[in-house]
């Protein structure tokens, strides 16, 4: 997901996006420990996605503060 793309969301549909993604991320991580699925390109990109909702959450907050 491009970060001009999540900057156009509002923070309900990030935190929901959000969530979603934690889901994904700790399903992949039990596979991967269990050696069923080698999708660690997958879950690269789910962690980047991640950090990039939560700089704009974190942005958001701060701009809301001043």
């Amino acid at each position: 997901m491009r970060a001009d793309k999540v900057r156009e969301l509002d923070n309900a549909e990030l935190n929901n996006q959000l969530r979603q993604m934690e889901e994904q991320i700790f399903r992949l991580r039990l596979q991967v420990g269990m050696g069923q699925s080698v999708a660690l390109k997958k879950y690269r990109q789910l962690r980047k996605d991640r950090a990039r909702i939560l700089t704009v959450l974190r942005e958001r907050e701060l701009a809301a503060r001043s």
